[in-house]
């Protein structure tokens, strides 16, 4: 074999190699955007919840102050929670 024919395997070779490292890569990269994506959803809807939590709880909290039982508020509090409508159409129900 001459040397310019094995400097053509070589660069055919090489060529390959570096199409399907190129073509890995990017799908490597793909999935991991919808990976963060989907993270990103999640941690949305977690501050979503944090919030009505919060409110809940604050609810909690004026009525005690304004001398309601304890154990009429929280029964009022987990009343309110189950009356809360859920979301649909999110990811997360199928």
């Amino acid at each position: 074999m001459t040397d310019f024919l094995k400097m053509d395997v070589f660069f055919v070779v090489t060529t390959i190699a570096v199409v399907v490292v190129a073509a890995l890569m990017s799908y490597l990269l793909w999935r991991v955007s919808r990976i963060l994506e989907h993270i990103e959803h999640i941690s949305e809807q977690v501050a979503l919840e944090a919030d009505a939590i919060r409110d809940d709880l604050a609810l909690v909290r004026a009525d005690i102050r304004r001398g309601k039982g304890k154990l009429q508020s929280f029964v009022e509090l987990f009343g309110k929670i189950y009356k809360r409508p859920k979301k649909r159409g999110s990811n997360l129900d199928k």
